[in-house]
C-alpha cells in the first residue's frame, strides 16, 4: 500500500483534526502518500482530493470541527454514487480509505467495503450512539460543554428560585443528557431510552420545591419522546403546582463548538494511528474504537447491524441521586 486517504463525515466532533492529523502523520511515516478529501462522501464522488504533507497539519490539533469539512451526500446513497465514488479513488490511486464519523459516515464506510474497496472506520459523534465504541471522539468534549452550561444555569436558578429544562443533543441516544444530568446533579433526567410521564416530572419539580431546594434541574434528551418544550408546555399549564418559575434551555450546536479538550485529542490521535496501521496490517471493514480501555476493532457489520444501548445501572444512579 502506497496511497490512503482520509475524510470526515456527518456532524463534525471535537476531536476529528487530531485523528486527521495521525492518519496523515503515521501514514507518512510509513513512507504512503496521504490525501484528504474535502466534503466527506460528496467530496469522494466528485474526486475532490487534496494531497496532505506533515505541515498541512500542523497546528489543527486544537481546533474545533473539521478542516476537511463535512456534507450531506444523497448521491452517496445510491448506488451510482457509491460507484462514482470508488472510480475516483482509483483514479487517485488511493488504495485505503480512513472514515472518521458516526452511524451514518461508518454505514457509507461498509458499503465501499462490500464493494471490495479497503475501508477502515473511526468512531466519532457527540452523541455516542456508535456500536463498537465505548467512547467516540468528540463526546468528552460535548460533555464538558453541556456541564459548564449546566452549572452555569443552576446558579441563576438557585438566585431566583427557578426551574430550568435544560435540552441537550444526542439525537435518538440519551448518553449526553444521562451524563450532564449524572454530573450536573439534575432533579430528573429524561432521555428516549425511559418513558417519561410530564404529570410524574412535575411531580418530582413540585418535590424538590415542597423539600426547601433553591432551583430545580431537568436535562432532557433532543431525541425524548417530550423534548424540552413539550414538556414546558405541559408543565406550565400546571404552574401552581409547580412551584418553581420554569425556564428552557436549548444548548443545540453549541456543545459541537471549541476547542477539544485533552481526552478527544489523545483518542483522535490514538484512532487515528490504529486506523492506518490496521490499513498496513492488511485489515479492513473494521471500526476502530475503545472497548475495556483498549483501542480494539470491530468489523462494520456488526456496527451497522447492532444499536449501543446505555448501562442500565447509570439510569437507576440518577434516579437515586436526584433524591
Amino acid at each position: 500500500m502506497k496511497r490512503i486517504a482520509v475524510l470526515t463525515s456527518g456532524g463534525d466532533a471535537p476531536g476529528m483534526n487530531a485523528a486527521i492529523r495521525a492518519v496523515v502523520r503515521t501514514g507518512l511515516h510509513k513512507g504512503w502518500e496521504v490525501f484528504g478529501v474535502r466534503h466527506g462522501y460528496a467530496g469522494l464522488i466528485a474526486g475532490n482530493f487534496q494531497s496532505l504533507g506533515a505541515r498541512d497539519v500542523g497546528g489543527i490539533i486544537q481546533q474545533g470541527g473539521t478542516v476537511l469539512g463535512s456534507a450531506r451526500s444523497p448521491e452517496f446513497k445510491t448506488e451510482e454514487g457509491r460507484l462514482k465514488a470508488v472510480r475516483a479513488l482509483h483514479q487517485q490511486g488511493v488504495e485505503g480509505l480512513v472514515v472518521i464519523g458516526g452511524n451514518g459516515s461508518q454505514t457509507g464506510a461498509l458499503a465501499l467495503s462490500q464493494m471490495g474497496f479497503p475501508v477502515v472506520g473511526v468512531a466519532s459523534t457527540i452523541d455516542n450512539d456508535l456500536y463498537g465504541s465505548e467512547i467516540a471522539i468528540g463526546a468528552d468534549t460535548a460533555l464538558n460543554i453541556a456541564l459548564e452550561a449546566i452549572d452555569r444555569l443552576k446558579v441563576t436558578a438557585s438566585s431566583h428560585q427557578r426551574a430550568f429544562l435544560v435540552e441537550v443533543m444526542g439525537r435518538d441516544c440519551g448518553y449526553l443528557a444521562l451524563m450532564a444530568g449524572i454530573a450536573g446533579g439534575a432533579e430528573a433526567i429524561v432521555i428516549p431510552e425511559v418513558e417519561t410521564d410530564p404529570e410524574a416530572l412535575t411531580s418530582e419539580l413540585r418535590a424538590a420545591y415542597e423539600r426547601g431546594k433553591a432551583h430545580a434541574l431537568v436535562v432532557v434528551a433532543e431525541g425524548a419522546r417530550y423534548n424540552a418544550e413539550e414538556l414546558a408546555r405541559y408543565v406550565r399549564k400546571h404552574r401552581d403546582r409547580l412551584g418553581f418559575e420554569l425556564r428552557v434551555t436549548t444548548l443545540g450546536h453549541v456543545q459541537r463548538g471549541g476547542a477539544p479538550g485533552a481526552f478527544d485529542r489523545i483518542l483522535g490521535t490514538r484512532f487515528g494511528a490504529a486506523a492506518v496501521d490496521a490499513l498496513a496490517a492488511g485489515k479492513s471493514g473494521v471500526l476502530i474504537g475503545l472497548l475495556k480501555g483498549e483501542i480494539q476493532t470491530t468489523p462494520l457489520t456488526e456496527v451497522v447491524a447492532n444499536k449501543k444501548t446505555l448501562d442500565p445501572r447509570l439510569i437507576e444512579l440518577a434516579h437515586v441521586l436526584a433524591r
